[in-house]
């Protein structure tokens, strides 16, 4: 028998896999990567940090167990590894809301600030596709958008919404969406279309979390990652 403590043994695996989460930049990654595939240098212009910082962070993810990797001819693409990922993410984010003073403010303030209207969740916007009585919007990057998104939703990047007003209809709800439930994407759209006169609310989550559930999604063409 070893001479190792098997409980320590295992705590200590699962410690490091807490490590691995324990730095905002990484967390903002799996948010990214929970989209789809991507490419270091993709990753660093979405989260505005050096290329080698990122990709220091990738591989530690990877060493951990939460990402996966493969080679694309040049490029290296990174992955979640298991949607448990999304999961262990979640878990995360609702400890922090209730026993964050810090994270309450932040929520409190930015983001109720924006948006203080409860959320359509899955459940009911699902059944709103079916009707066909709401049009809904997906304004994350266009390669995201691609990749895979809502049935029948109007991709507008929030950079161009402002600019194109006229593609969304005034006479029915809007329900925006992005990449999860604190994206700031969404929330932004939602505070511009409101104050421009639009009826429109926020989906409670994103798209990861709508695949998650196993609902019907589409795919524009091959992500360019």
């Amino acid at each position: 028998m070893s001479s190792q403590n098997p409980k320590r043994a295992l705590f200590a695996g699962i410690a490091e896999v807490g490590k691995a989460l324990g730095h905002g930049h990484r967390l903002e990654l799996l948010e990214l990567l929970a989209q789809g595939e991507r490419s270091v240098e993709v990753l660093a212009e979405r989260v505005a940090v050096p290329i080698a910082n990122v990709s220091q962070h990738l591989r530690l993810m990877r060493r951990s167990g939460l990402l996966t990797s493969r080679r694309d001819g040049k490029r290296v693409l990174y992955g979640l590894s298991d949607p448990s990922v999304l999961e262990l993410t979640a878990a995360l984010r609702r400890v922090a809301e209730r026993k964050s003073a810090e994270v309450r403010d932040v929520i409190g303030g930015y983001f109720h600030e924006r948006d203080a209207l409860e959320p359509v969740s899955r459940k009911e916007l699902a059944r709103r596709l079916r009707d066909g009585i709401v049009t809904v919007l997906d304004v994350r990057p266009p390669d995201e958008y691609d990749a895979g998104h809502l049935p029948k939703a109007v991709n507008i990047p929030l950079r161009e919404l402002g600019l194109r007003l006229r593609e969304l209809p005034r006479n029915r709800e809007i329900v925006a969406y992005c990449r999860g439930p604190y994206c700031v994407l969404a929330f932004e759209a939602v505070a511009l279309l409101r104050e421009r006169g639009f009826k429109v609310r926020r989906l409670q989550e994103g798209y990861p979390e709508w695949c998650a559930a196993g609902l019907a999604t589409e795919q524009a063409r091959s992500a360019d990652h």
